[in-house]
């Protein structure tokens, strides 16, 4: 953190007087009375020159044994040498956009905090920070062979992962698979999720994920000593998370330490796959057999739950992801790494790969037809559409005797399972769950079976009544909802399944059915839990533990490489400038002044979602 305080001190005199960024989407505030006493073109560009820079790397080292590329002569280039090789006026561009990406970041990440540390907001609780999928770093700590010449290397989230894809393909797909059969690492092989808050500020150089929010962070007095970013593994199951890394016991004890140090409740701050890990967190915590915290852990150790983007029902797109190794527009990689796996890895090698990380499949949708409906009908389907989302694999044609017709999100995890290989199999059934509890007295038993603690609608919220939950997440954003799928002759692929491309209409973008959500994740997975599971289902929060949503209209900036300050992005929204304001406030002890806002159609969707209350 101490990079921050310089550019922070060497800035101070140009922001000081800087008050919130002009085009920033304002925050609502409860009024004072009501508050209760304290208790694209230049984008694309850009991102066409990077990825055509990472494409000289990877096209030769992906290439089959038979093809004539052969990158020996460059393995001492580095990446000073190819810009210099690169034509004058993509560099040109390049440096003009890049300085314009930094810029927006010295601006908009101080301007955000200073202008609250001038309303008298200033760091309140201790705030502990939870990743989402794939954003954290992993380092390699092996010893072997052929692990030494990567030695506190990141293979994941660093341009030392661009070089390892490039001149050792094969030992770089070693090394990030886990072992089929445990889970756990590979004989030999040993990655760690990288430590601190440079585990996850930038995925790669110029890449920014959490770095705004620790830099806004900072100007209202959070350092490594009340501030700090729980890391993991996410490529393991989340049980995995703890045997291997005793991920949850650590923690635990933080946060207890925090609590019995400051004399205050923490914060908790979740994105994406994080909000996932912490809901599992909280059921293990309070377990008798695991965390033997208690069943008031929560209640005296945590005040707030910060919720951004949490995909609390599972992302859709994991399945195809598991499926068939198709990931379409994956916001969650940024281009670097959907340019690699995606053009560079044929589908079999995807689809081993996806299989052999559970984290990827603890991301598949939760709540069967009851949330996502069924042959005819889905609860987010709109008047006059065409295409219903609850078929969320369809065929155009008969596709061969395996083919069951057109099938809903159960069916589609039940295609899945019946026609893959056993490890992984055992995988998902001894890893997750996929129903709904229909009673109080179900819910309390699975308080005792820990394959349903990242299951919502299996599972409570902790008994804590003074537990605040904000849920902030993206909206407008055109978000995969089902696909198209047709046979694939390829014999390498076993489910002889691939997306069908070629069905594009109003409604279909090369056989992906786009609904609403933030790019990533659908509306009903972001928001029904806060607009309606948890707040009027009572089985599911029995505590009546507080629920405030904040919906964020993806308005990004057309000139803006990240969205600019309104993006509501899955990924992107990390740098908006409201998103950072509410959570400087949360941390700063004013969460009450905030004021729930619900611009989409959420709660009617909601009501049509076939769980009930008893």
């Amino acid at each position: 953190m101490s990079f921050l305080r310089r550019r922070l001190i060497e800035r101070a005199p140009d922001l000081i007087g800087t008050n919130t960024p002009p085009t920033a989407e304002p925050v609502e505030l409860v009024p004072r009375s009501k508050v209760p006493p304290k208790s694209r073109k230049k984008r694309n560009g850009l991102i066409f020159a990077l990825g055509g820079l990472f494409g000289l790397f990877a096209a030769g080292f992906f290439a089959q044994k038979t093809d004539v590329i052969n990158f020996e002569g460059l393995s001492e280039l580095n990446l000073e040498s190819l810009m210099g090789a690169l034509p004058s006026n993509i560099v040109r561009d390049a440096k003009e956009l890049s300085k314009r990406e930094r810029d927006a970041v010295s601006y908009d990440s101080f301007a955000v905090g200073l202008h609250l540390v001038n309303q008298g907001v200033k760091a309140h609780h201790t705030v502990v920070m939870i990743p989402g999928v794939i954003s954290t770093g992993l380092e390699s700590w092996g010893t072997e062979v052929n692990s030494r010449q990567f030695f506190r290397k990141r293979l994941w989230g660093s341009w030392s992962m661009m070089r390892a894809l490039a001149f050792s393909k094969e030992l770089w797909v070693r090394h990030i698979m886990l072992d089929k059969y445990t889970g756990l690492d590979p004989p030999g092989i040993k990655l760690r999720a990288a430590q601190g808050f440079d585990a996850t500020d930038f995925f790669v150089t110029g890449y920014w994920i959490w770095n705004k929010i620790l830099e806004n962070l900072a100007t209202i007095g959070y350092d490594p000593t009340n501030s700090f970013t729980a890391a993991y593994d996410w490529r393991l199951s989340y049980g995995n998370l703890e045997v291997r890394d005793q991920y949850f016991t650590r923690l635990k004890t933080y946060i207890e330490t925090a609590t019995q140090i400051s004399c205050k409740k923490t914060v908790l701050i979740s994105h994406s796959m994080g909000s996932q890990v912490l809901f599992y967190f909280f059921h293990w915590v309070e377990s008798e057999t695991h965390g033997k915290g208690g069943p008031d852990w929560v209640e005296k150790n945590v005040d707030s739950w910060i919720n951004i983007s949490g995909c609390m029902l599972g992302a859709l797109k994991g399945l195809p992801a598991v499926l068939s190794g198709e990931m379409k527009d994956t916001a969650q990689l940024n281009a670097f790494a959907v340019y690699g796996l995606e053009k560079f890895l044929s589908k079999a090698e995807r689809t081993e790969i996806f299989r052999a990380m559970p984290g990827i499949s603890s991301m598949l949708p939760r709540g069967g037809n009851a949330v996502w409906g069924n042959a005819t009908w889905a609860p987010d389907d709109l008047p006059g559409q065409n295409i219903s989302y609850g078929t969320f694999l369809n065929f155009r044609n008969t596709i061969s005797s395996e083919a069951h017709g057109n099938l809903t999100v159960e069916e589609s995890i039940q295609y899945l399972l019946d026609h893959s290989e056993p490890w992984y199999r055992q995988q998902i059934i001894t890893n997750n769950s996929f129903g709904v509890a229909e009673t109080a007295k179900e819910v309390e038993a699975n308080e005792f079976d820990s394959r349903k603690w990242l299951n919502p609608l299996e599972t409570r919220l902790p008994k804590a009544p003074n537990l605040k939950i904000y849920c902030f997440y993206g909206i407008n954003k055109t978000t995969e909802r089902s696909y198209f799928y047709r046979e694939d002759l390829d014999p390498l692929i076993k489910l002889n399944l691939t997306i069908d491309t070629g069905v594009t209409n109003s409604e279909v973008d090369h056989g992906v059915v786009l609904g609403e959500g933030d790019g990533t994740v659908p509306l009903l997975s972001n928001g029904y839990m806060c607009a309606h599971g948890w707040k009027k289902i009572r089985r599911f929060n029995p505590a009546g533990a507080s629920i405030k949503i904040i919906e964020m209209p993806h308005e990004p900036d057309r000139f803006s490489p990240r969205g600019g300050p309104n993006t509501g992005d899955h990924v992107d929204i990390l740098g908006r400038s409201s998103l950072n304001d509410l959570i400087l406030r949360i941390a700063g002890g004013k969460g009450q002044e905030i004021e729930e806002k619900i611009l989409s159609d959420i709660r009617e969707y909601s009501e049509r979602v076939k769980v009930y209350d008893e």
